[in-house]
């Protein structure tokens, strides 16, 4: 703390300007993300998908949320949906990856929350391609259902 306690208080709301500041552009930057290398991205998945006669959706939140959802083959009900998303406050670039998934049409969803590309510095976000993230969305889907297809069930009290 300085010595007159004007200055401390002078200091802290210029701090909290620099820090909605943050705030704001990395909302910003989490739209361009989204507008120039995700919906690219997942325009181009949902074409291939087709082929495999896999319906997909693309959802969005503006400043919050984008989302590739993966449906079982011929079917209506989601398999495995790909959500990135920009935590409340982020003062940084930094994004989270929420999956979740089902194993069968009929069991519960699985959800998991990780970093996303957690080893992609925040600065270089913004310079993936829509081929880096088209291979980390193959990743995950073929991750998840691998681990569902050879997943042992047990049985309740063994």
């Amino acid at each position: 703390m300085g010595q007159d306690w004007k200055d401390d208080l002078a200091t802290f709301f210029e701090d909290l300007v620099i820090i909605r500041h943050s705030q704001q552009e990395s909302r910003g930057q989490f739209d361009q993300f989204c507008e120039f290398i995700a919906e690219p991205a997942f325009e181009e998945l949902a074409e291939e998908f087709k082929s495999y006669k896999i319906k997909t959706k693309i959802r969005k939140k503006k400043t919050e949320s984008i989302a590739f959802q993966v449906n079982f083959p011929k079917s209506r009900i989601e398999n495995l949906r790909y959500v990135i998303y920009l935590p409340k406050n982020a003062l940084e670039l930094k994004m989270r990856l929420l999956t979740r998934g089902r194993i069968t049409k009929k069991s519960p969803l699985e959800t998991k929350d990780d970093l996303f590309m957690a080893d992609v510095p925040p600065g270089r976000i913004l310079k993936l391609t829509k081929e880096d993230l088209i291979r980390n969305v193959l990743e995950n889907y073929q991750h998840f259902n691998y681990e569902a297809t050879t997943r042992t069930k047990t049985k309740p009290g063994s």
